[in-house]
């Protein structure tokens, strides 16, 4: 009321101002800014969200210790506010599931929600769908639950992997997988596996991690330190293969990939970087993100929308950590 009072209009086209429409003219838009910044008035965004029933905002569920997620993140959060939204983050252990905090979420009345390292059960799907709250699940998906996701193919890209070390002559292959159930890990694991037992390889080893530098590392130990040590590791993330590294060049006193060829994958920035140069498998980040964002758009405007899962393919980026099938040749 103060600002129209300054400028001259209608608490209407003060209204108007702030909420970005186009038909409020050049001149009396820069009107009611000019009062705005005199009287020092910001828009309550939240008092608005009590008569539009939209908070603009939405939650953003990860577990951030993982170097992958926050590059996501940054991401997310620059596209959301190029297209006026804000972001809202919760982050959740790597052994916690995310129905335990999602009541808690669903308390800051979102808009929508990504939720991009944790699982979601079909129950907790369903109370979001019950409420209006659409969910997106980024590099990850749930059975049975009536939510979209957009993931990278991790199943194809284990076979690639697969393919790869056994092209290049390798004979004693191992995997660190990573211990929690969710959909990256398993698939994974599952196109790795699948593909060795199409050509004929069995008997590989396998180890876990927690997704992380530190377990990578020992469960890299443990196998380079068998008698039978793997001449190739095949590693559930760049993070993990990080701590394979550093285990068979500090630990074991290994050459890389002389006497053991570590691949990663999600090809995060660090995996470029001399003092790893990763061979690995690039999810597609990018197109992930915009195709999330598109479908939490559509599921906003139109609920009813039906749920959708996207699959797409990653790239096998040949670094120094590998030894390739041309170097056999």
């Amino acid at each position: 009321m103060d600002v129209a009072q300054r400028a001259g209009v209608s608490q209407s086209t003060v209204s108007r101002v702030f909420s970005s429409e186009e038909r409020v003219s050049g001149e009396t838009r820069a009107r009611v800014l000019a009062a705005a910044q005199e009287l020092g008035y910001q828009p309550n965004i939240l008092a608005r969200s009590l008569t539009t029933q939209h908070s603009n905002i939405v939650g953003i569920v990860t577990h951030i210790s993982s170097p992958f997620y926050p590059y996501v993140i940054e991401k997310l959060t620059r596209k959301l506010q190029e297209m006026g939204r804000q972001t809202l983050l919760f982050s959740v252990e790597p052994d916690q599931e995310v129905d335990e905090i999602l009541p808690l979420v669903l308390q800051y009345r979102v808009d929508a929600l990504i939720i991009t390292s944790a699982s979601l059960s079909s129950e907790m799907a369903s109370q979001c769908e019950r409420q209006g709250t659409p969910v997106v699940l980024f590099n990850r998906y749930a059975l049975g639950a009536r939510v979209s996701a957009v993931c990278c193919d991790n199943v194809e890209g284990g076979r690639l992997v697969a393919n790869l070390l056994l092209d290049s002559g390798h004979k004693r292959l191992a995997h660190i997988a990573g211990g929690a159930p969710t959909s990256t890990n398993r698939d994974r694991e599952k196109g790795f596996s699948d593909r060795l037992r199409e050509r004929g390889y069995t008997g590989w080893l396998r180890d876990e991690s927690d997704h992380d530098y530190q377990t990578g590392r020992e469960a890299a130990r443990r196998l380079l330190q068998r008698p039978d040590r793997p001449d190739a590791i095949f590693c559930v993330s760049d993070i993990v293969a990080f701590g394979a590294i550093d285990a068979a060049r500090y630990d074991c006193g290994l050459r890389v990939p002389e006497d053991v060829s570590i691949i990663g994958f999600d090809d995060l920035p660090t995996a470029a970087w001399p003092a790893y140069s990763v061979t690995t498998i690039r999810e597609p980040v990018n197109r992930m993100v915009d195709l999330t964002l598109k479908l939490l758009v559509e599921r906003i405007n139109d609920p009813s929308a039906e749920p959708v899962l996207e699959l797409l393919p990653g790239q096998l980026v040949r670094r120094a950590s590998a030894r390739l099938p041309d170097a056999n040749s």
